[in-house]
């Protein structure tokens, strides 16, 4: 293991579980970009961006379909619902890759990580 690979363990280490989920959503937008600014050179690895951002969804579902979430329930249903269009649309992607189509994900992710970021920094 490298130093910068020790490093972003421990400050991984360190993030409580909005931070970390905040974090994750910004990296899934950011390698989504990436591959929708690179598309001729970077379509091979759509999938796999995907398969990541939708596994991600499903922890994020998973957590806020707990009914000990504490979360208001309004909130959980929204996001809920936010989870299963993110679902679908990744399978339309899929069945039609287009660069364009990644801005819905890319722009849902950066907003809920906004949302997360601005939670967490009220709640210090």
């Amino acid at each position: 293991m490298n130093i910068s690979q020790r490093y972003a363990e421990t400050e991984v280490s360190g993030m409580n579980q909005v931070e970390l989920e905040s974090r994750a959503l910004i990296k899934t937008a950011s390698r989504l970009n990436q591959i929708k600014e690179n598309w001729e050179k970077q379509r091979g690895d759509l999938n796999e961006a995907l398969d990541k951002n939708r596994r991600l969804w499903t922890i994020i579902a998973g957590s806020i379909g707990d009914n000990t979430s504490p979360q208001p329930h309004e909130l959980r249903q929204n996001l809920l619902s936010l989870a299963m269009f993110v679902f679908k649309h990744t399978l339309e992607i899929v069945a039609d890759p287009k660069p364009e189509s990644l801005d819905v994900l890319i722009n849902i992710n950066m907003n809920i990580a906004r949302g997360l970021a601005e939670g967490a920094s009220t709640q210090e």
